[in-house]
């Protein structure tokens, strides 16, 4: 028995597949036999001998898989035509189909619109507190969310440059700064705060509430208690769970023997769950103790600046009435659907997209799932309909877990991504990934999101400011392709995102060029966005149903060959330059298909692109070997006689220091560096 074809046929209506075989689809040659799942094809060969094909259906993660088997020692005479033939017969039969969110017509409810389309999401988000309410966000994220790829040359306009007599005329504006959205913008604006400006939180929905949870290493946190905005107690409030290793491991029953790989073993990565809640609770709490003033169930509609100030305008959603705001600088934290970055960046603000469901849940066995543990990333089939979809699981509070489901994806306007379809797959596979009674579940709070990236060749390649302006966060997409979102970047790069905040403030350094010496961008990180390239398939592409969990097999297989320091840092965004180069000699060598797969997805445009990133990463290491050890501590014995002669200068001696070391994943205080 051999292995003739695998290939994947994008559609959870397997009856409709296998009654296609068995009726209207015609070999071009042989005899015909229906079977269960499929047909068994007979023909006598020129030789006088019997050849036998089996071909046949099953069913995985919402889609159709077919194989084709030869039952006989003989080939089949024309057998490579056959299997051209039947593979080109399927994709016209069965092509992609990217279906529209159903419209909700006046006074329908989101239950009943959607219980045609999406049954089961319906039923469970029934279960889930504040179902409703959450099923009506997750739709007006997908309607917003393809709205903007849709129409990407032409966003929305909501930045406005007008003559200073046009806008309010106040001696003294009102704050300092003016954040929009209210998840990473919190931690942000109570670091702000803290240090004395007069902040103002704008916030869509009930301040405090999030659609996603965060996790992250003790390491990386203490970033944040070092810097001064939590204590060690306020951490400790936050942790709902602390496990005692993550897994790491990709299906690869499809996968030749030397492309399987062991369980990658990540202990000290996101192995503590933040109660999302409580943090911001906490912000909120120091928000006010600072003074700051937090507009929540406000919805932002333009801003207006002029070489005075900004002025925000907005509206409560409770009451209808009109909001103005007016401030020194306005920092866009509103996420992937921000209407400001896609016009700052032409409408391409992003480049790639993870659209991500899931659920804060107990009830699953503890005999199936042991909570000490969790899975950063986990795949347990191949590629279905279009996509790699990709698990995480996290221990939460009490007996809670915190499950994901996610996928690499193209942005593209005929296929942006759907979380309503990603919410089916989630309901209707988790018994596959995890042996449960979906009816005995007890469903706590839904996760949901668009986590967009950004590939920057260069910290130049993406527009994070305008004329007092700033975006941070998933606004700004410069966070890491594998598995960080907007916060962990905004955790490893709070410290300097601040400081450099604080000078360009003191000193109303808020033009476009000022404003974009403050940014997370990272040279090391952007050259690892060809890994998350080789984990999307593109629109329309069929690629080998194994093919991404082979790349993924061939990356962290390695990594669990090596030393557990290593991994460690590469999926921490700490990759050096000589480490980035080790692995990929390692796995070319492992796979020398691999770079014909990736060119094969990405294409020679984005390739050359990678070799600008790839160029960068290199500069940065080698500025960093040379300067990064004594520059910085130079540079910060200058301020007190550079700043006060010429602050401009200040801030972009100031925003290379940091970048030095930032920017090759080395982040660390300096000496002569003043605490915040």
């Amino acid at each position: 028995m051999q292995q003739l074809l695998y290939i994947e046929i994008p559609t959870p209506a397997i009856a409709a597949v296998t009654a296609w075989l068995q009726t209207a689809y015609q070999p071009p040659f042989g005899k015909k036999s229906i079977a269960k799942h499929g047909f068994i094809l007979d023909r006598q060969n020129s030789a006088g001998a019997i050849a036998q094909l089996s071909i046949f259906t099953w069913t995985l993660q919402r889609t159709t898989y077919l194989k084709v088997f030869r039952w006989s020692e003989e080939a089949m005479d024309g057998e490579q035509e056959l299997l051209q033939h039947l593979t080109k017969s399927v994709r016209q039969a069965f092509p992609y189909e990217f279906k529209l969110p159903p419209a909700i017509a006046p006074n329908q409810s989101i239950f009943e619109a959607l219980a045609t389309e999406y049954p089961l999401t319906v039923k469970f988000f029934q279960r889930i507190p504040n179902g409703e309410y959450d099923l009506n966000r997750v739709y007006w994220w997908e309607q917003r969310w393809r709205q903007s790829v849709k129409s990407p040359q032409n966003p929305s306009q909501v930045i406005f440059r007008e003559a200073e007599s046009e806008l309010a005329t106040n001696s003294e504006l009102t704050y300092d700064i003016i954040y929009l959205g209210g998840a990473l913008g919190a931690i942000h604006a109570a670091m702000m705060a803290k240090l004395g400006y007069r902040v103002c939180l704008v916030e869509r929905i009930p301040f405090g509430r999030m659609n996603r949870e965060w996790n992250i290493s003790r390491a990386e946190f203490q970033n944040l208690i070092d810097f001064g905005l939590f204590t060690t107690a306020e951490f400790e409030q936050m942790i709902t769970a602390e496990y005692v290793d993550g897994f790491n491991k990709f299906f690869d029953s499809n996968n030749p023997p030397h492309l399987k790989a062991k369980v990658l073993h990540t202990p000290t990565v996101l192995n503590i769950a933040i109660d999302t809640n409580r943090l911001l609770e906490i912000c909120g709490q120091k928000l006010h103790q600072y003074g700051a003033v937090i507009c929540d169930r406000t919805e932002f509609e333009k801003v207006v600046v002029n070489d005075r100030g900004a002025m925000v305008y907005a509206r409560n959603l409770e009451t209808g009435a009109n909001v103005t705001l007016q401030g020194r600088l306005v920092i866009d934290a509103m996420g992937s659907a921000s209407a400001i970055a896609q016009q700052l960046n032409a409408g391409q603000a992003f480049d790639s997209v993870c659209p991500t469901v899931g659920a804060v849940l107990e009830g699953i066995d503890t005999n199936v799932w042991d909570k000490q543990y969790g899975d950063v990333l986990f795949s347990h089939g191949d590629i279905s309909r279009g996509r790699q979809l990709i698990w995480e699981l996290f221990p939460a509070e009490g007996n809670e877990l915190t499950v994901y489901l996610f996928h690499y994806h193209q942005v593209h306007p005929d296929n942006p991504g759907s979380l309503l379809e990603m919410y089916e797959d989630f309901f209707t596979i988790l018994p596959e990934y995890r042996r449960c009674d979906m009816d005995k579940l007890v469903w706590k709070k839904a996760t949901f999101g668009y986590i967009t990236g950004h590939y920057s060749f260069n910290e130049d390649s993406k527009k994070c400011a305008f004329e007092r302006i700033l975006a941070i966060g998933d606004a700004a997409s410069l966070q890491s392709p594998l598995v960080f979102t907007g916060f962990g970047s905004l955790v490893r790069n709070l410290p300097r995102l601040a400081v450099l905040l604080d000078t360009a403030l003191k000193h109303d350094l808020l033009t476009a060029d000022d404003l974009s010496q403050i940014n997370a961008y990272q040279s090391n990180i952007a050259v690892t966005w060809l890994f998350s390239k080789g984990m999307m398939v593109p629109t329309g592409m069929h690629l080998p149903p194994e093919r991404i969990n082979s790349m993924l097999n061939t990356f962290f297989g390695l990594l669990a060959d090596e030393p557990q320091p290593v991994s460690d840092r590469f999926i921490k965004d700490r990759l050096s330059w000589l480490m980035f180069n080790r692995l990929a000699l390692i796995a070319a060598f492992k796979n020398p298909k691999l770079i014909l797969w990736i060119l094969e997805m990405a294409g020679t445009q984005d390739l050359l692109k990678w070799l600008s990133s790839y160029g960068a990463f290199t500069r940065s290491s080698l500025t960093n070997a040379i300067l990064g050890n004594w520059l910085p501590s130079l540079i910060r014995n200058c301020q007190s006689w550079l700043e006060p002669q010429n602050p401009r200068l200040w801030l972009r001696l100031l925003s290379w220091s940091y970048a030095i070391n930032y920017s090759v994943g080395k982040p660390h205080r300096v000496i002569g560096e003043s605490h915040l």
